[in-house]
């Protein structure tokens, strides 16, 4: 409950999360069929990057603030989604304003769509009531996020994603990741889920990649961004994703783009990335 990511906003591992979770809403957007999306996490949707807290650690000028300069057409065709989003973000409340992953969803809603945003936090649960009950495509629930993800899939749409990114205050919360994501995964078996850990000790990361290669039975990509060598457990070297059941193409996009993130957001002579299949046993 301490945690708060208005002191972490915009930083390097929102870029990767916020960047994947465009292209994953672009993709279901693609069709005319309405989607659902469960943000289990969502904390305020909308941060001021002018605020105390943001200007206090100031990660957001080592993340989103490195991507001023425009990288090479090819990767700027695949940010073009989380460009747009951050943009029409700033339209509505301010240029200093960055998109938390509920705004990330919410430009993506179609009338027919629906957005639920889960946060335990009871002040920041009433800011996103605030902010989104307004919306007749948005829900805002005051839950536990594991409990959440149990308790709100499959949802009647039977299209759409899950995005998990619990703070990892708890001990033990990667592990964790892992028991809930199979368990979700088999009673959805064609939602696409967004799983996000931050890379401080890498074997615990690739415990949860061997547990969920072993346990999924649907395809599922590991993505990791490295802003430092990842070599000392005490800092935060990077951060990642799993996507179960990822759209068409989204391998071959990350080996476009997250090259170009590993080299514009590294914080030292090294950046670098990992772009993995899991669960190739599975089904298609």
């Amino acid at each position: 409950m301490n945690y708060r990511h208005a002191f972490h906003a915009g930083n390097h591992a929102d870029v990767l999360k916020h960047l994947v979770l465009a292209r994953v809403l672009a993709h279901l957007c693609l069709k005319d069929k309405p989607f659902r999306a469960l943000d289990a996490f969502a904390g305020l949707g909308v941060y001021d990057l002018g605020a105390d807290e943001a200007r206090r650690t100031g990660e957001w000028r080592d993340g989103w603030g490195r991507l001023e300069a425009p990288f090479p057409a090819s990767v700027e065709a695949l940010l073009a989604p989380y460009r747009a989003v951050v943009a029409a973000t700033r339209a509505r409340h301010g240029e200093a304003t960055y998109p938390g992953s509920p705004a990330v969803i919410r430009e993506f809603l179609r009338p027919g769509d629906r957005g639920v945003f889960v946060e335990l936090h009871p002040d920041d649960a009433a800011v996103l009531r605030d902010r989104y009950n307004s919306d007749t495509r948005t829900k805002v629930l005051h839950l536990d996020g594991w409990t959440a993800v149990n308790a709100q899939i499959p949802p009647p749409e039977r299209r759409g994603l899950v995005l998990i990114d619990p703070p990892y205050e708890v001990p033990g919360e990667i592990d964790r990741l892992g028991a809930h994501l199979l368990r979700a995964v088999a009673k959805w078996p064609t939602g696409v889920f967004l799983a996000w850990y931050p890379i401080k000790d890498v074997a615990a990361i690739d415990r949860l990649a061997a547990q969920l290669d072993a346990g999924l039975r649907r395809p599922a990509l590991r993505l990791d961004l490295h802003i430092h060598r990842p070599d000392e457990a005490t800092r935060l070297n990077g951060s990642g994703l799993v996507v179960v059941n990822p759209p068409w193409r989204l391998a071959e996009d990350a080996e476009i783009f997250l090259p170009a993130l590993a080299e514009r957001l590294a914080q030292g002579a090294y950046g670098g990335y990992r772009c993995e299949a899991l669960a190739q046993h599975s089904a298609a």
